[in-house]
């Protein structure tokens, strides 16, 4: 079967005196037939050619499925007299959400089973489940295509009532007024952009919500919910570089937002209220952010800067604070005491993720973690925040037999330009090295790829395969100015740290010659367009799921979700300076002819944050550019978004169709 080819249309444009032709602007309309009909014809040409796989992915995906328990119900977390958390069920695709009065240990009462939520649906996500402080009231938000545009729904639960209520077009983010009459929600504007921030009265109609914020600058999203002691409504405003918070009494909703401190550019701060203060982590000054109180117009200073530490959050116990950071490519957190005395909690792994587990009670003894590595499974502990002491609540059963002494995890380091970069590695213990090497990658929003419990990476270790894992610049892994390295004007950076680490591992004898592929999604997909068009001698396979790869065109076009906000992490080409820079490493803009390696692109239809078309466009051009014979593939979800299909065992199924293409241009299909 030959693959598509897409017909060219060219599109001409003038850009600060820079002319080029877009040969496939067209496939940007997705009301034309022939768009749908040139992307059921990808996905037919990708499923004719990956055939051959059918047998592996099958495997692959009993392979991963043994390694979760289906039947499994999470480490319930309390809240006054009542106790919260969910259950999976075999067979089914969600989670079903419960609660019990008293003790986890009695019968439980079912908040929402998302299977009933999506039966006869193609796709079906929850944004949020939110209580009020009651606990007689739920909120919840669904969303049925994939788009992240959700519909708020209301139940009452003592009795059980379905209420009238329905809010529609909101986003992320809801909070309820401490008598659970009022509910505060954010929606879009066209830009698909979460600019206003509503209030409803429980029992009326939505036409009748009163606006209680309205952002004008488009580089600002909203986000909302409560403050840890529940007694206030906090605004987040949120750009890349800039942030402000804002706040409502919970107790008197009617009440005008103000904000807690004047929005500074350049300047992001988190605030939490404490026992009538502020409690504020801002980087004004202080790259990796500084702790302080404020009470009224003085300020006292907790933690200071640290050019080494990064100080990302304070969470707020009524006795103690909780303060999340960063350290050596690490997350450290770190407990207050009311009289000063304070702990870190610290873990022997050289490399592991630690995130604040489901707290939600204020006056407690205790904060609960979610501890896992790439060999430990998801471990939900209690920390007494007196002594320091733990308690393992529940760690994730990996059936099947599973032995982490199989394996080996470890950290190295690859010189970059200038600086180290971390990389993450995990293998087979008695593997012989080199070996054939997935390498994987992000780099931007300050976002960090803190290793997990996988059990997806299983299928690949087992045959034999490295996985690793670089945290290059662009991501948060070493702190701010890591990120600031990778954005803007130094976005090259993180391409180029990539590059530096996947040549580390195969100077160090880890990766094999001709057996390295590389994985990314998003902006990570962004990544895998650049160094596929920088070095695409370098891989035997790219994996560039939902990419961000029509850099120009996309951050042209304010009209396009996330466009305009997006400025401060990539640029405006619209500014000549910005252009020159942005063009130099745009994927689509910088295919030219040359052999490339094999390729697997994926897109989502209904994707609000990286459009269809971009892989589709790329795809396109790669094919009439590549000299070689490796195979190009475009894969796209007809009915799903950014992040796939919506189910547990779908996205298993997508897995191993990534997976199975991977191994095959690894050469170990068969082995």
């Amino acid at each position: 079967m030959q693959p598509p080819i897409a017909e060219r249309r060219p599109h001409a444009s003038i850009l600060h005196g820079h002319e080029w032709t877009d040969d496939y602007h067209w496939l940007r309309d997705r009301e034309d037939p022939a768009v749908l009909k040139y992307l059921e014809e990808e996905n037919d040409y990708t499923e004719t050619r990956s055939a051959h796989l059918a047998d592996l992915r099958d495997q692959i995906y009993a392979e991963i499925k043994a390694k979760v328990k289906e039947d499994d119900l999470s480490a319930p977390a309390r809240e006054g007299e009542w106790w919260y958390g969910h259950r999976t069920e075999a067979g089914k695709q969600y989670p079903i959400f419960l609660r019990w009065r008293g003790s986890p240990d009695g019968p439980a009462s079912v908040l929402l089973d998302h299977n009933e939520l999506a039966a006869d649906k193609t796709f079906c996500a929850v944004g949020y489940l939110l209580v009020c402080p009651a606990q007689d009231r739920l909120a919840y938000s669904v969303d049925f295509s994939g788009n992240e545009t959700f519909e708020v729904r209301f139940v009452d639960l003592e009795p059980r009532r379905e209420l009238d209520d329905r809010l529609l077009g909101a986003y992320y983010g809801g909070a309820f007024s401490a008598d659970g009459e009022h509910f505060f929600y954010n929606t879009l504007d066209t830009a698909h952009r979460p600019y206003r921030i509503w209030r409803h009265r429980i029992g009326t109609a939505q036409e009748a919500d009163v606006l209680v914020y309205e952002e004008g600058d488009q580089r600002f999203d909203l986000d909302l919910g409560l403050s840890r002691d529940r007694s206030m409504v906090l605004i987040d405003l949120l750009s890349n570089s800039t942030s402000e918070t804002r706040y409502v009494p919970a107790a008197l909703p009617e009440q005008a937002s103000h904000p807690i401190l004047a929005r500074v550019a350049g300047v992001r701060y988190q605030a939490e209220p404490h026992h009538g203060d502020w409690l504020v982590v801002t980087d004004q000054g202080t790259p990796n952010g500084r702790l302080v109180k404020l009470s009224g117009d003085t300020e006292t200073e907790i933690i200071a800067h640290d050019p080494l530490a990064k100080v990302a959050r304070a969470i707020p116990f009524h006795d103690h604070v909780v303060v999340k950071g960063r350290k050596a490519a690490n997350p450290v957190i770190t407990v207050l005491a009311e009289t000063g005395a304070s702990f870190d909690v610290s873990f022997d792994d050289d490399a592991y993720r630690l995130a604040l587990g489901e707290n939600r009670e204020y006056e407690t003894a205790q904060v609960r973690v979610v501890y896992e590595s790439m060999l430990t499974p998801r471990r939900v502990i209690d920390i007494n925040l007196h002594n320091g002491e733990q308690a393992i609540v529940k760690e994730t059963e990996v059936p099947g037999g599973y032995d982490p002494d199989h394996y080996v995890c470890f950290r190295i380091w690859a010189e970059g330009s200038g600086v180290r970069i971390p990389i993450t590695v995990v293998h087979q213990k008695d593997l012989e090295l080199p070996a054939p090497t997935l390498f994987y990658g992000y780099g931007a929003y300050e976002s960090v790829l803190d290793p997990w419990f996988d059990p997806a990476l299983f299928p690949l270790l087992d045959r034999g395969v490295v996985y690793a894992v670089a945290h290059i610049r662009g991501g948060g892994e070493m702190g701010r100015l890591w990120h600031l390295d990778g954005r803007m004007e130094k976005k090259v950076n993180t391409f180029a740290d990539f590059i530096a680490a996947a040549e580390h591992l195969l100077h160090r004898g880890i990766a094999a010659p001709g057996r390295l592929a590389a994985r990314g999604i998003s902006a990570g997909g962004l990544l895998m367009g650049a160094v596929t068009v920088m070095r695409p001698d370098l891989w035997a396979a790219i994996v560039a799921e939902v990419p961000f790869v029509d850099v120009i065109n996309t951050m042209l076009d304010p009209g396009i979700p996330l466009t305009v906000p997006e400025w401060e992490e990539w640029g405006n080409p619209a500014l000549p300076d910005q252009f020159q820079y942005m063009s130099a490493y745009s994927p689509y803009d910088n295919t030219v002819p040359t052999s490339y390696p094999a390729i697997l692109a994926t897109a989502g239809l209904n994707d609000p944050r990286v459009a269809y078309w971009e892989p589709a466009k790329w795809v396109a051009r790669l094919r009439i550019a590549n000299t070689g014979s490796n195979p190009i593939l475009l894969r796209t979800e007809l009915g799903a978004g950014h992040s796939g299909r919506s189910g547990r065992y779908d996205a298993w199924h997508d897995e191993a169709f990534v997976l199975a293409f991977v191994l095959d241009q690894l050469g170990l299909v068969g082995n």
